[in-house]
């Protein structure tokens, strides 16, 4: 039998990247949240990273585990935040709490992207444009300034965009045995 374990990354990866890509077309102010949002923060956002942090797990990846479990957790509690108020379960969270919640979000997702020293350039790229993103949309919840909300949208498609990019440079890298897409050398 083989031993050899797939590599779990570019699953979380694109559950990451492609739901980071279409909430923040609704951040950038071009589509308003629907089920397509929704049920993509749920499954693919969700539930896909929250499979590649067990299976990072089981590679023995500290880091891979923590990320992806902990963003795909953030996808499940995000869209908890909107439909369970529309469900009657509870009151909805005002935007100044929504913007602590953004926040905090943003202060894990900085000490991840320390994690990524000595990494690639392209998984700092993806952790350094998400801290900024989480930030940003904190600054917009305490704020209510939809220009930051805007930057922070166009910002976000470019995390996601990003994430997309590492995903498919380590499947296609990987297929071909050589690289295709480059990610940047391995920092020191």
């Amino acid at each position: 039998m083989n031993d050899k374990l797939a590599n779990p990354a570019p699953l979380g990866l694109m559950g990451f990247g492609m739901t980071t890509i279409l909430l923040n077309i609704h951040n950038a102010g071009f589509f308003p949240v629907s089920s397509m949002i929704l049920a993509m923060g749920i499954f693919y956002g969700g539930l896909a990273q929250i499979i590649a942090g067990i299976m990072e797990f089981r590679k023995g990846n500290t880091f891979g585990t923590t990320a992806f479990t902990s963003y795909g957790l953030f996808w499940l509690t995000l869209v908890g935040l909107w439909v369970m108020p529309k469900l009657g379960w509870t009151e909805p969270t005002t935007e100044a709490f929504m913007g602590w919640y953004l926040f905090l979000w943003g202060a894990f997702t900085f000490f991840m992207w320390i994690g990524t020293f000595g990494k690639n350039r392209a998984v700092q790229t993806v952790f350094l444009t998400l801290t900024v993103l989480f930030w940003l949309l904190a600054v917009r919840d305490w704020s209510g300034n939809a220009i930051v909300g805007a930057v922070a949208g166009w910002e976000g498609i470019l995390c996601g965009a990003s994430a997309v990019y590492l995903a498919m440079a380590e499947v296609i890298n990987e297929a071909r045995g050589k690289t295709i897409l480059p990610v940047g050398e391995r920092a020191t």
